[in-house]
């Protein structure tokens, strides 16, 4: 018995959407980007992560500052943490680290172990930041301005590569503000 091409038609388009819908999701990646906000740093007092010391926001006034969210369990993290480690070093960026979704003892090991680039480490226990940042995974960096206002957001690991071509002119721009 001979199918007919009636009959085998419906398959034939199912395959069809299916190879269709693997191309479309292979080649609609998105490059992430840096997005220009402009809003207030939200207010925060966090434990600094390796002392008792309270943070708040004042440690980000006067500076262009920033904002790394990471995780010790963040696999893209490692990625990014060589060129945070050269920004800190021989750029003299500062950064404020956000441990996130992490134990204490977890966050503290991972910075002693591959270094440390930030000027101060907070840890954000119940994610307060971290919702009011709007965060949706690590890693992400946001640049504070000097008068500690939230002036640009980046998803993903900051390379060597993204700083030159997007980060670090927004950086600049920022530096050079009043």
């Amino acid at each position: 018995m001979k199918p007919s091409l009636k009959g085998i038609m419906p398959l034939i388009l199912f395959f069809a959407l299916c190879v269709m819908f693997a191309v479309a999701l292979t080649f609609s990646r998105r490059v992430p980007t840096l997005v220009e906000m402009d809003r207030p740093f939200p207010e925060f007092t966090l434990p600094d992560l390796f002392s008792d010391e309270q943070i708040s926001n004042e440690y980000l006034e006067g500076q262009v500052t920033l904002v790394n969210i990471f995780g010790s369990w963040c696999k893209t993290c490692v990625i990014e943490h060589p060129t945070l480690m050269r920004l800190a070093k021989q750029e003299g960026i500062i950064i404020l680290g956000v441990d996130w979704n992490d134990t204490q003892e977890a966050g503290r090991t991972w910075l002693e172990r591959g270094g440390n680039p930030y000027a101060r480490t907070v840890f954000d226990t119940q994610s307060t930041l971290i919702q009011a940042l709007g965060v949706t995974g690590a890693p992400e960096t946001f640049i504070v301005d000097k008068k500690g206002q939230l002036r640009y957001k980046y998803v993903g690991a900051i390379t060597d590569g993204v700083w030159q071509d997007q980060v670090k002119s927004a950086v600049m721009l920022l530096e050079a503000e009043q």
